[in-house]
């Protein structure tokens, strides 16, 4: 009877820590990632209809040349003001730093770096956005890899230091399964990236912004991570251009666009059947092959379900989609949307 009492209390006590540990609340965020804003008022309302809570703004990127040392580039020029503070949502200062600075720099280098780049979000804070919708947070978005994880690592610690915000970062799916190898980062949460597991031009048969046999390679068991964890999910497309089997650039062109000139050969690839003309300085020929990668609502639904499965989440967390665009409205319904956000919670 003991034996039967005390299995029954262990069983009660998984099963409450198993409950404990599921997702509750859910803050819907979306990131922002051009250099300037092209959000109308139909834009708004959509974020409004998804009650949307944050999106992570990218306010500029951080190179390195010999001539220049480190400097800011591709920066945000302009916004309009949809995010007045009557809508709720929390605008979240993010900057990506390429990995290969932290070849050049010493600490004394990340000093003065991380001073400069505090400074310029502040700048920017107060040029172009209500005081009231910018988030206590800063979000740093970096590939580092283990020869550079000390440095990269050295600088969260003195943005936060100098900023006195919450700090995030990015993690990679790598680092997340094999944080032995590549450390935990000194900060206050991290963002999951659940997308670009294969290199776009190496994989001709894989979707390179999600293929569910690749997330699941890395999602294999359930872990937890010793950092408040948050999830971003791609909803994003691109399609690469080839001609005489040769890659040439990134085109901004969809499925449905395709059709209109265009053949399927294969699933993703398509063949221009006529010479065509678009944008004016965009132009593709007979037999020139263009591979368009897209997103479904089933596959992320799908990759949800690979998550929720083996991904330890707090009871309340970020999921972010990336990115912010208006085609994407019309790609996904609302329904699909809010899906994906509330899933996470069931």
């Amino acid at each position: 009877m003991k034996k039967i009492v005390f299995l029954g209390m262990v069983s009660l006590c998984l099963f409450s820590c198993t409950e404990a540990s599921k997702v509750q609340s859910v803050e819907r965020a979306f990131y922002y990632w051009k250099s300037s804003s092209n959000i109308n008022s139909e834009m708004e309302s959509k974020l409004i209809a998804n009650k949307i809570k944050k999106i992570y703004v990218k306010f500029f990127e951080i190179d390195y040349s010999e001539a220049m040392g480190n400097y800011p580039f591709d920066k945000l020029d302009s916004y309009n003001d949809m995010l007045d503070s009557h809508l709720g949502i929390s605008v979240i200062p993010t900057v990506f730093i390429k990995n290969e600075i932290f070849k050049y720099n010493t600490e004394k280098d990340l000093d003065v770096l991380a001073d400069n780049i505090v400074f310029l979000i502040n700048k920017r804070c107060d040029e172009k956005f209500k005081k009231s919708t910018v988030a206590n947070e800063i979000q740093i978005d970096c590939d580092w890899t283990k020869s550079t994880k000390d440095k990269y690592f050295y600088l969260l610690k003195k943005i936060k230091e100098l900023s006195k915000k919450e700090i995030s970062c990015t993690l990679r799916l790598y680092p997340y399964k094999y944080s032995e190898i590549m450390g935990v980062p000194p900060v206050d949460r991290v963002m999951l990236m659940c997308y670009n597991l294969v290199r776009p031009l190496t994989k001709s048969d894989k979707n390179s912004i999600l293929d569910i046999t690749e997330l699941k390679s890395y999602l294999d068991q359930k872990r937890s991570y010793p950092v408040h964890m948050d999830v971003a999910l791609p909803i994003f497309s691109w399609s690469q251009l080839y001609q005489n089997n040769h890659f040439q650039k990134l085109i901004d062109i969809s499925s449905v666009d395709l059709k209109e000139f265009t053949k399927e050969v294969k699933p993703m690839w398509y063949e221009v059947t006529k010479d065509t003309t678009l944008n004016w300085n965009d132009y593709y020929r007979v037999a020139d092959q263009i591979k368009c990668e897209e997103v479904s609502a089933a596959t992320l639904n799908e990759a949800i379900a690979v998550i929720k499965k083996n991904v330890a989440l707090d009871a309340n967390t970020t999921i972010s989609l990336f990115d912010l665009d208006e085609s994407i409205f019309k790609k996904y319904s609302n329904e699909e949307i809010t899906g994906f956000y509330d899933t996470f919670t069931k």
